[in-house]
Formats: C-alpha cells, sequence, structure tokens
C-alpha cells in the first residue's frame, strides 16, 4: 500500500490599497474563489484576520503521489502571486 501525502501552503499576504475589513475581505473571497475553482484543495484565512492590509491564507492538498501535491501547490502560488490586488510577502510548503 502506497502512502498518503498531505501538502500544506501557508502564504502571507500584504494588500496594498486595502481601506477596510469588508474590502480586504471581498479580495481574499475572490483569491480563495480561484483558488477551489481551479485546484481541488482546501483553502481558508488562518491569521492576520483583524488587519486591513494583510492576511494569512492556508492552503492543503492530499495524494498517494508527492509529487502531484508538490505541483499542485507551486501552481496555487503562481496563480495568487498573478493576482494584481495582492503581494505575497513570504510563503512556506511542507509536505506531510
Amino acid at each position: 500500500m502506497k502512502g498518503m501525502t498531505v501538502g500544506v501552503c501557508v502564504i502571507e499576504l500584504y494588500l496594498p490599497r486595502r481601506h477596510s475589513l469588508k474590502d480586504k475581505r471581498r479580495i481574499l473571497q475572490s483569491i480563495k474563489a480561484k483558488i477551489k475553482n481551479k485546484f481541488n484543495v482546501a483553502v481558508a484565512e488562518i491569521g492576520d484576520q483583524d488587519l486591513w492590509q494583510k492576511a494569512v491564507i492556508g492552503v492543503t492538498s492530499l495524494s498517494n503521489d508527492s509529487r502531484k501535491v508538490n505541483e499542485v501547490l507551486d501552481k496555487v502560488v503562481g496563480l495568487v502571486a498573478g493576482t494584481p490586488e495582492a503581494e505575497i510577502v513570504h510563503h512556506e510548503l511542507e509536505l506531510i
């Protein structure tokens, strides 16, 4: 029996030009929807919920193929990096 690989990616974002929590949440909802619609992953805001211009999202994927998990999470980071409303400050990927 093959083992299962769980991939966890934490992405810290800077959201310039955000002036309210409502505005921030609107942008994050859009980013999360794009990620969910394009990839078969779970995504949630996991930190800095009360800050207007900063956000932390967590993304997780699992498969019996660790290369597939790594590839999917790399593509998620690429999608977020291409979002003009957000800048990636830091991201961390871990395979378990």
